[in-house]
């Protein structure tokens, strides 16, 4: 599921994509582009929407002054790059769950990894096809740096687009390469390609070695800088996503943590503050939400799909204790549910004509040498099960607030 987003960076607007998983979300990811990039270069969207199916959220997003992010390029320099990954970080933090992961492409990789500190919440950062030092990137504009120094700025053609370089971006990469970054509790994955021409890999190595343990290290053997073979996109994914599982926290973050139930009761509170609700009980956590027809993002079922799920789930736990009483061989035991709402102008099971009518299906299949007399009998424990039965009592709800 893709989701447009914007969130404020220096005053300015910033340009992102929230990619999630259609089902629970196991953590969430901030990804830094490759300089004079943006967030939908290949690279980005490949490694994004890989990750995105092994149950990690990724928001990409678009630094200052470059794609559909305001601001003047000129005007940004590496320091700023650094208050655009803390301000993702605080969206993120503000309205799902604060990123665990960061991952950076050339110099978003260098970005990344002079950031992390500062983002209490990153258990563990990837670098891929990065520079060491932030001043690595001065070769892509070299023969203009005279230029630059003498005038305080230049336009330098990078790519297939002309940006205006100002002298105090070279000062501040300068400023940022004497800045020694280290990794404090923070696990740490390099990933680049000896092959690559555009950051050697010897660069990779410098990483690498600046750091302590945890600490690994992964040739992407055959690709390129920009990682344009969509292979090598999948497989830098793939090597993350289980790289990560061994550092990230996946059960729940602190803030649902601090919320959990007590025994026999179940606390409902809003994740984003739209549809999307953290449900917990004492020993579990889910989701529950709105399609993304009508404003939710479709991130777990929505009400009545639980309300279904909890006679389903009643149902069946009831037929199944049932055939272990009785020692009826029974396979396998399911039912399938469904909810309408119909006006009825003749209607055997109402008390008054005319009225709305709130209709429970329920299919319960049985596999097993079971006969016909012994299928009626289940269809009559059926309505039984506790659940069942407090659906057709006389239901207070008695709800206060505070």
């Amino acid at each position: 599921m893709r989701k447009k987003i914007e969130f404020t960076s220096n005053g300015l607007r910033l340009s992102g994509l929230l990619e999630s998983p259609a089902t629970s979300v196991k953590a969430y990811a901030v990804f830094a582009h490759c300089f004079t990039c943006g967030k939908d270069i290949a690279a980005a969207t490949r490694i994004s929407r890989a990750l995105v199916e092994k149950g990690i959220a990724v928001l990409r997003f678009d630094f200052t002054g470059l794609g559909n992010s305001d601001g003047d390029f000129s005007n940004t320099n590496f320091t700023s790059n650094l208050d655009d990954l803390r301000a993702a970080a605080a969206y993120l933090t503000e309205h799902y769950l604060a990123p665990q992961l960061l991952i950076g492409h050339s110099l978003g990789g260098a970005a990344v990894l002079a950031v992390a500190n500062s983002i209490e919440s990153v258990k563990a950062v990837v670098s891929i096809a990065a520079p060491a030092k932030a001043e690595h990137v001065i070769h892509n504009f070299e023969a203009s740096l005279e230029d630059i120094k003498r005038d305080g700025e230049a336009k330098v053609t990078l790519g297939l687009k002309e940006f205006s370089i100002q002298k105090q971006f070279i000062d501040d990469l300068n400023e940022n390469s004497q800045q020694k970054f280290d990794l404090h509790g923070k696990s740490l994955l390099v990933l680049h390609s000896p092959i690559d021409t555009v950051v050697s890999i010897n660069e990779a190595e410098k990483i690498y070695t600046s750091v302590k343990h945890p600490k690994s290290f992964i040739s992407l053997d055959k690709a390129d800088h920009f990682l344009s073979n969509k292979a090598d996109a999948e497989y830098a994914a793939a090597v993350i996503s289980s790289w990560a599982d061994k550092y990230i926290e996946y059960e729940t973050d602190e803030a649902t943590l601090a919320t959990l139930a007590t025994k026999g009761n179940v606390v409902v509170s809003e994740k984003d503050h739209n549809f999307t609700l953290d449900v917990v009980s004492d020993s579990h956590h889910w989701l529950a939400d709105e399609p993304t027809a009508v404003g939710g993002q479709n991130l777990g079922p929505d009400p009545y799909e639980h309300l279904l799920a909890a006679l389903g789930a009643c149902t069946v736990m009831t037929l199944r204790m049932y055939a272990k009483h009785k020692k009826i061989a029974v396979d396998d035991i399911s039912a399938t549910l469904s909810h309408n709402r119909n006006y009825h102008q003749d209607c055997k099971d109402c008390d008054e004509k005319d009225t709305q009518v709130e209709l429970i299906n329920c299919k319960i299949t049985i596999v097993g040498d079971v006969t016909d007399e012994q299928r009626q009998r289940f269809l009559a424990i059926a309505d039984r099960c506790p659940v069942n039965k407090t659906l057709h009592s006389k239901l207070v709800v008695k709800k206060t607030i505070e």
